[in-house]
């Protein structure tokens, strides 16, 4: 959310929308969770549609007027929205120009033609880790399917060693590190400083990959000794170029908007001065709207005209590449009006009350929440979100640091234990060709051990810093 749209929410604050007591919001709370995984699960309901019947649910339960329960929704769904939606959008682009010319495969040919059979699980996981930053995960998947069952089949590798570590750089990426929506989500939702959030969440976010990728490959491997299916590989999108990227151009375009973000923290703390022309410099320029903009700009000419990319099908690519987000907007959206029902509700308040008297800290309380939420939906999002939204009151008196570390908190729990009501599950199974039970040793697992290393070291951050 912008600087100035946080300014007018302030000035003019949503009216709480109930004066329940703290038993009945609680059951208001279940009540409209139970509703939201319910329909999920059971019905197979979209996630937006849940979502935004859930929030009526909460307010009904919570004793409140329909009519200030609807504008809570909508005041919550629209400043999301504006806080995130168009830095989604921008994402997808800079995604959809990287695989459509070729840059992604670059980067993937490159390193691995570097890498010898005993670091290829390391080659993979620095792959997934440079390639997820600006894809959505399914994008990622898809894009390095393909490349994760080649090597497999050529080198005769088992396909865990190789496919582990390319499915937990993508997973640590899209839980722990904007511009992925459930980062940016709750970066918005507990106004947290996003350079620093991107800082310490490549903190944590490498030797969490290193645990869960490479060094479990070699258990998991064990685990569930399998083979590449003997099964088509998709068509890769580069083989239809003539020419494509270079390996420099490509890793350039990927690392600029995470450069500027980082360098504008980096400014922010050296000179720690608003009125300084160099931090009034740095703060435009590495603020996440011109970071990923001046990305997607600059992509269209080291990634598209390198591919012999037209005007036209630069155009197309665009376009094509925003279409599949609507869905992601929309249960964005709903997530934050589902979020500020929460809080209007007093149900953040409540927990902040009911927090004092309790001895767990506030970041594994967060972690604890997106964890439940987690297991009950199955998707991430939706855990960050909601999670964010119960515990934003309990960033009013964090230090920036603390605030940031309290949404990778949130992150790190909103990814634990994926299993049969996760869309990524069954991408994963049917992809590698594993039983049920296979993919629970395999991936659910990963799953795990990610968001309890990166939520322990989020702790053992707090207790440093």
């Amino acid at each position: 959310m912008t600087r100035l749209s946080v300014e007018m929410l302030a000035a003019d604050p949503v009216e709480p929308i109930t004066s329940a007591g703290h038993a009945q919001l609680g059951i208001a709370v279940l009540a409209g969770i139970a509703v939201i995984v319910l329909l999920i699960t059971k019905f197979k309901m979209h996630a937006f549609l849940a979502l935004t019947i859930g929030s009526l649910a909460l307010g009904a339960f919570a004793g409140a007027p329909l009519d200030k329960t609807i504008t809570s929704f909508t005041t919550g769904l629209g400043s999301t929205v504006a806080g995130v939606g168009v830095l989604i959008a921008l994402g997808a682009i800079l995604g959809k120009l990287l695989a459509d010319s070729g840059g992604a495969d670059q980067i993937v040919d490159t390193i691995l033609a570097k890498a010898g059979p005993r670091s290829m699980p390391w080659a993979m996981v620095l792959i997934a880790s440079v390639i997820g930053l600006p894809l959505f995960f399914e994008v990622g998947i898809v894009l390095l399917i393909p490349v994760v069952l080649m090597v497999a089949k050529r080198g005769n590798y088992s396909l865990m060693r190789i496919g582990i570590p390319a499915l937990a750089g993508l997973s640590v990426m899209h839980g722990l590190i904007p511009p992925h929506p459930g980062p940016l989500v709750a970066v918005d939702a507990v106004k947290a400083n996003l350079g620093l959030t991107l800082a310490l969440g490549v903190l944590v976010a490498i030797p969490t990959v290193i645990i869960a990728g490479p060094l479990f490959s070699k258990v998991a491997a064990r685990w569930v000794d399998v083979q590449a299916p003997d099964r088509m590989l998709p068509e890769r999108p580069s083989e239809e170029l003539e020419s494509r990227p270079g390996f420099g151009a490509t890793l350039a375009t990927i690392l600029l908007p995470v450069v500027l973000m980082l360098s504008k923290a980096l400014v922010d703390v050296i000179i720690d001065d608003p009125e300084h022309s160099v931090q009034r410099v740095f703060d435009v320029i590495g603020s996440p709207l011109i970071a990923l903009l001046a990305a997607v700009i600059v992509g269209m000419f080291t990634l598209g005209r390198p591919a012999g990319f037209t005007r036209e099908r630069l155009s197309t690519t665009v376009e094509k590449g925003l279409m599949p987000i609507a869905g992601i907007l929309l249960i964005v959206g709903a997530g934050g009006g589902f979020k500020q029902t929460l809080i209007d509700s007093g149900v953040g308040q409540m927990i902040l009350d009911i927090s004092k008297d309790w001895s767990i800290p506030a970041l594994l309380l967060a972690w604890l929440i997106a964890v439940a939420i987690r297991l009950a939906t199955g998707s991430a999002t939706v855990a960050t979100i909601s999670a964010a939204g119960l515990v934003a009151p309990l960033a009013a008196d964090m230090s920036t640091t603390h605030t940031a570390l309290l949404v990778l908190a949130i992150g790190a729990g909103s990814v634990f234990f994926s299993h049969v009501n996760d869309a990524g599950f069954w991408l994963v199974k049917e992809y590698f060709g594993l039983s049920v039970g296979q993919t629970l040793k395999t991936w659910s697992v990963m799953e795990t051990i990610i968001s309890v290393v990166a939520g322990g070291l989020v702790l053992l951050l707090s207790l440093i810093i």
